[in-house]
């Protein structure tokens, strides 16, 4: 007995189907049925234990089950590795947001204590987006669940670090860095946002050295440069002031000596490429120390690096008079010395981007610090080679420029981070000759330097991209041989967004090409990016963010997820977000609920029907079953090539408008019809199933509910998710039958046009005749296709469908 009511609840279903599917163990690829050999494989990119889910997630992880689902129907040995990142710098800064609500910091507890803490926040929360993530329907396979601080892939971490070293990348020097004052850490540059500010630009005056015929920007008796800077503080540790070669107004200067004001150290005039003539003066002052840009300008012109800020924010011992003062305490002071000599020639007000602390929000402060860090150069070489011989294929096309711009001008990767949480540097320091250390998983028994001290391991920890690089092979069980690394690596495919292309991505590329040889993965998908329908980025801290776990309470995961497909096109870089898409996708899945509640009642009226030697009887049948074997091939071929937008708006079509609103609508005359009965519910029964088949990679819940009500689609198994998908009958497409169809639609709509022109109801009856030479179409006539789509019993008047009978041409109306 059928038991479907009128409208689909996704809250009735959606807990109950995913129980379904987890009870069938199908999510495991080991216990799939048939013994798969072909592999389809996918390692989610893991969300941090921190976050929760978000749109971006929502899209992403749809998109990775949309093609888990369609390979398992396939055929394929499917593997979606689900898993977290331990998420070094931002679990530690919720850990000590909760930590101060107690009134403690992290250093008062210890380290040791403050990680127990950390791992009870993990185990408390860490698992809650995996959770969301099945409320979304993903069906991962959960018993692989991996989390990057897991025993086994701290082992692939440790392991990497070593082989690393040993070949001789890792090294440990100063470098500048993104350092955050109140973190006091390096940090990436993906961990740092942006933020417009009004502030001041002052403009300083450096007297030339020496005897000049040159004037410039002022009309003292005395010669100066004039630079332009943000940060006067920063001043003190000036090596020297930098022009662009192209720029004549200071060609004569290049080579010469200024005085540097307060500090009165001689500091030169080089030329760079990188100098904006176009920012203040054109003249800009160079402080390697402090800005990664003067760092590298620096080092190609040999200056010396003066450090005048230090990793706590205030001014070091080489700011003289300085020293100890917080930064912009000290910044006022030497702006009122500088006017004092008469060296400040004037202050705008200036709107410009600051760099701020992605998890704390505390302005970052470009640091010379001694860290780790890997070097690139020879490593990124095999990782350009194989996107340039398209061994790994970058989709849309145009970041794969992106990837391999990156890499041509990649600099070395630092590694280390100041924090507690995260996988601690296999390095151990000798307490004598404190520059010393050797690299070792274990503590070493004896220090091969002083020969007294015990060791003692270096504080800092990698950085989470460092082991997130590993992912792809890690969680497969590397450094190990194991049975799911032959198996499953390389994973098929990456889906991801475009800000973590080379942060991420790239470093996957050339990991797994050191460690094991091979790619990581053949395919790279990079998705849209989701905005706000006003075209805004979507952020909780600017209010902007909409949750996808109100819109799965409101609407449903099915909605949901074809909601947001529904808006994406391959190609396009950025969506704007609009709710009434998954109003429209809701709409839609009650539709598909409705028409398979009618056919479901058609079936209990034939029960034995089954799903074999269809016979097309009449026009309708004809054209429905050869549009279905197309829409097949169409919708297999988009969801291979990752057009799921275009996808899924094909399949809405044909449900919604060939199925319902004309197959059915026609069905309805037909089983009415004692002859024609059987094999129109057998046809629907039929175009229903390949429907279910074809849709459920995009919206599981319902495809799978109505599967399992009707429970007759197929013989081959008992869940909808490892149904085969469905193959096309080319001996069924009918391109002529087609055609026709479209003309008997096109006069109906005709009809149906005049009726509203002439103010007809559409359910008053009009009567007419159809005289043709065309014998199919007065066959069609005559089993009241037209007659009965179009309501119509009464005589029109024949100039009435002029443009109709012009156009079939041998159509001719009698009245």
């Amino acid at each position: 007995m059928i038991n479907m009511g009128k409208a689909y609840e996704s809250k009735e279903h959606e807990a109950e189907i995913y129980r379904l599917w987890e009870k069938s163990g199908f999510f495991n690829p080991d216990k799939l049925p048939g013994k798969p050999k072909k592999t389809y494989s996918i390692s989610i990119p893991p969300p941090n234990v921190t976050g929760s889910l978000h749109l971006g997630h929502a899209l992403n992880n749809t998109i990775q089950d949309i093609l888990t689902r369609f390979y398992r129907m396939k055929g394929r040995k499917t593997l979606w590795l689900p898993g977290t990142d331990h998420a070094g710098i931002a679990t530690q800064n919720v850990v000590e947001k909760e930590l101060a609500k107690q009134g403690l910091t992290r250093h008062q507890l210890g380290r040791e204590k403050f990680t127990e803490k950390a791992w009870q926040w993990k185990a408390k929360y860490g698992d809650l987006i995996l959770e969301q993530l099945k409320k979304l329907g993903c069906s991962c396979d959960w018993s692989r669940t991996r989390f990057t601080l897991d025993k086994n892939y701290t082992e692939a971490v440790l392991t990497a670090f070593i082989n690393y070293h040993k070949k001789g990348y890792i090294y440990r020097g100063p470098r500048i860095v993104n350092w955050c004052l109140r973190c006091t850490t390096a940090i990436s540059d993906i961990e740092i946002k942006y933020q417009e500010k009004k502030g001041k630009l002052w403009y300083l005056k450096y007297p030339i050295k020496g005897d000049t015929n040159y004037e410039l920007h002022t009309n003292d008796a005395n010669h100066f440069i004039v630079v332009a800077t943000t940060r006067p503080e920063t001043m003190l540790g000036d090596t020297a002031v930098a022009v662009n070669p192209k720029d004549k107004r200071y060609k004569n200067l290049i080579g010469q000596k200024l005085i540097l004001p307060i500090v009165n150290r001689e500091i030169p005039i080089v030329s760079h490429r990188l100098v904006d003539v176009e920012f203040g003066t054109g003249a800009v002052k160079i402080t390697p120390a402090h800005d990664k840009t003067d760092w590298q300008i620096g080092k190609e012109n040999n200056l010396e690096v003066i450090n005048v800020i230090g990793p706590e924010g205030k001014m070091t011992k080489e700011a003289g008079k300085y020293a100890g003062l917080p930064v912009l305490e000290a910044r006022k002071k030497i702006v009122k010395e500088l006017e004092k000599l008469n060296l400040l020639e004037k202050v705008e007000d200036y709107q410009h981007q600051i760099s701020l602390c992605d998890r704390c929000g505390t302005p970052i402060e470009p640091q010379i610090s001694t860290q780790w860090f890997v070097s690139m150069k020879k490593l990124a070489k095999p990782a350009i080679k194989v996107v340039k011989k398209s061994k790994i294929k970058i989709s849309p096309e145009r970041y794969k420029k992106i990837y391999l711009d990156w890499l041509d001008n990649i600099e070395d990767w630092c590694i280390s981070r100041q924090l507690w949480w995260g996988h601690r540097l296999p390095v151990w320091f000798c307490q004598k000759e404190k520059d010393k250390y050797i690299v070792s998983v274990n503590q070493p028994k004896k220090c091969p330097y002083c020969n007294k001290c015990k060791m003692k391991q270096s504080e800092d920890v990698l950085d989470t991209w460092f082991s997130s690089a590993l992912w792809p092979f890690a969680t497969l069980g590397w450094p190990k041989k194991t049975k799911d690394l032959k198996e499953f690596y390389p994973t098929s495919l990456l889906s991801t967004a475009r800000d973590i292309l080379y942060l991420w991505v790239a470093r996957m590329v050339f990991s797994g090409l050191e460690f094991l040889k091979k790619i990581p993965f053949e395919q790279v998908y990079i998705h849209s990016t989701i905005l706000t329908l006003e075209g805004r980025r979507m952020s909780k801290s600017l209010g902007t963010g909409i949750d996808p776990l109100e819109l799965i309470n409101k609407y449903g995961a099915d909605a949901t997820r074809f909601g947001i497909i529904y808006q994406t096109n391959r190609d396009q870089q950025a969506i704007r977000f609009d709710e009434r898409a998954i109003v429209a996708a809701r709409n839609f899945i009650n539709k598909l609920w409705n028409i398979s509640r009618f056919i479901a009642i058609q079936i209990e009226t034939e029960p034995k029907i089954k799903i074999k030697n269809i016979k097309t009887q009449t026009l309708a049948d004809h054209w429905i079953i050869s549009r279905a074997n197309n829409l097949i091939t169409s919708i297999t071929k988009k969801i291979e090539n990752y057009e799921f937008g275009e996808a899924s708006k094909e399949i809405y079509e044909f449900v919604w408008h060939d199925f319902a609103d004309w197959y059915l609508e026609i069905s309805k005359f037909q089983i009415a019809d004692p002859g024609l009965k059987k094999e129109t519910i057998r046809n629907l029964k039929l175009i229903l199933c390949l429907c279910l088949r074809l849709l459920h990679p995009f919206i599981p819940f319902v495809t799978e509910q109505i599967y399992q009500q009707l429970n007759t689609c197929t013989n081959s198994s008992d869940l909808l998710m490892i149904a085969s998908w469905p193959k096309i009958k080319k001996n069924f497409i009918n391109l002529k039958k087609e055609k026709e169809f479209a003309s008997v639609k096109e006069m109906v709509m005709k009809i149906r046009n005049w009726k509203i022109e002439q103010k007809i109801s559409p359910k008053e009856i009009v009567d007419y005749k159809i005289k043709t030479e065309n014998k199919n179409l007065l066959r069609y006539a005559h089993q009241n296709l037209v007659v009965r789509s179009a309501h119509n019993k009464k005589i029109l008047a024949q100039n009435e469908l002029k443009d109709l009978i012009e156009k079939l041409g041998k159509v001719k109306l009698t009245l």
